[in-house]
């Protein structure tokens, strides 16, 4: 190790390489529960991409594993260390480099902040859509290492659909340029997607070309009580149908709702079994609220709220800001699920969740982004309580089981790391595993980026 680390040492700055092993065990895991996380040997902070290729030429030349990070703002154990490994560390990499309005783009590096890049391109009348719930945090690079979403995937897609170009490290220290900066280009195989939700395993971000908007109108939310789970989802199916564009459509159960009354004293009614918002940033949103609105009481709403400015609209959308702090509140540790089903499905999912939650004896709130059928179940238990937490574990695993049994996936957002690796190969099944591994072993041959990760 030492040996390594003097080699670290020769091509960076001395702020650069962290020995201490009170620094370097803060940088061992992400926010995912139920995740091990081993101690690393040193935690390193390049600045430039001739770092970032020294770092790793040295990592192949002494074998050592390397764990690229960003915020350490996942919930899935993808940026925890292992034992002995290099955490490669890319928050000092946080320039934004260039935004071209004419081209809507902007070129970054990876250790930007969401929230800092979307407020710098909204100067120039532009919009970053991808708005992970950690947005004020967490980084490009995090964002694309796990191809991230946020609340306004339902009308503008996930970070996959904005990354048009990518450079990238590979394991060896090799510069790997993909994609392009145009509109439009379809020249060789898409590495740039390839790379995006990869989680560090297949090589390390440098640069992002990343896609924008024109920016839109300031939204309008409807918030609208119902007395079941399926009358709140037929509401999201009816919207979906008649062709609405939603900028956000969001459902919290009747467990996230009464946290949040706890938590937030916002004095929700407690007799509501789901509530729905969704939101319009079209010319004329009080029109379309008008048109949902209808939908949810002939879907069974008992109230139905629409803002008319767009102060009365964060209120709104306070509830559903604070659910996960909320549910937090109730124990010690939360596992917070990531399971994405069909639409039409989603009340299944919801109920089949709460039907766990009883037969575990735990509770379990459920917020979802409804109009994409991306649920996040909330798991609240005690880590010091064995059994209880054998029981969450368990319970976290049918949730799983039962969002592929409903035609979903074991992620819509959050990735699978360490987390879900078990549970890959059973969405994917055997062809698609070695296909994944194949690839894996052409762009990293010795296994040393992020070993244990997604395969």
């Amino acid at each position: 190790m030492d040996d390594l680390i003097e080699e670290l040492r020769k091509g960076l700055p001395a702020d650069a390489v962290l020995t201490d092993t009170d620094v370097t065990r803060s940088y061992a895991h992400d926010m995912a529960g139920f995740c091990e996380a081993g101690t690393p040997a040193v935690v390193v902070l390049p600045r430039t991409v001739e770092h970032v290729q020294h770092i790793m030429r040295t990592a192949t030349a002494h074998r050592a594993p390397v764990v690229p990070q960003g915020a350490r703002t996942g919930l899935s154990g993808a940026a925890n260390a292992s034992d002995g490994c290099i955490v490669l560390s890319l928050v000092k990499m946080d320039r934004i480099l260039e935004i071209d309005p004419v081209e809507r783009i902007a070129v970054v590096e990876p250790g930007v902040v969401n929230a800092a890049l979307s407020r710098a391109v909204a100067g120039h009348g532009l919009f970053y859509p991808p708005d992970p719930s950690s947005w004020e945090q967490c980084t490009i690079g995090g964002n694309i290492g796990t191809a991230s979403g946020g609340l306004c995937c339902v009308k503008y897609g996930v970070t996959a659909e904005y990354v048009l170009g990518l450079d990238v490290v590979l394991a060896d220290g090799r510069l790997l340029r993909t994609g392009r900066r145009t509109a439009k280009g379809v020249a060789g195989y898409d590495l740039t997607r390839l790379f995006v939700g990869s989680e560090g395993s297949l090589g390390v971000v440098v640069q992002a070309v990343l896609a924008l908007k024109p920016a839109p109108p300031e939204q309008l939310v409807l918030a609208a009580e119902f007395p079941s789970t399926a009358a709140a989802c037929d509401a999201v199916c009816e919207i979906m149908a008649r062709g609405h564009a939603p900028s956000l459509l969001e459902l919290m159960d009747s467990t996230s709702l009464r946290a949040v009354n706890s938590y937030a004293r916002m004095d929700l009614p407690e007799s509501t079994e789901a509530l729905l918002l969704a939101a319009f940033d079209t010319p004329d949103p009080a029109a379309d609220l008008a048109a949902v609105a209808g939908l949810c009481t002939a879907a069974g709403a008992t109230e139905v709220v629409p803002a008319e400015t767009p102060a009365e609209s964060e209120l709104l959308l306070q509830a559903r800001r604070v659910t996960l702090p909320a549910l937090e509140s109730l124990k010690a540790a939360t596992m917070i699920d990531d399971v994405c089903v069909p639409r039409g499905r989603l009340a299944a999912m919801i109920d089949g969740t709460a039907a766990i939650a009883e037969k575990h004896g735990l509770t379990i709130g459920v917020c979802a982004h409804a109009g994409d059928g991306n649920t996040h179940p909330v798991v609240c238990f005690d880590p010091a309580d064995e059994d209880e937490a054998r029981r969450a574990r368990e319970s976290f695993d049918e949730i799983m089981a039962l969002g592929l049994e409903l035609g979903g996936t074991i992620t819509g957002e959050h990735g699978v790391g360490l987390l879900k690796r078990d549970w890959l190969a059973k969405e994917l099944g055997p062809v698609a595993m070695e296909i994944q591994q194949g690839i894996k072993s052409v762009l990293d041959p010795l296994g040393l980026l992020n070993p244990g990760k997604v395969l």
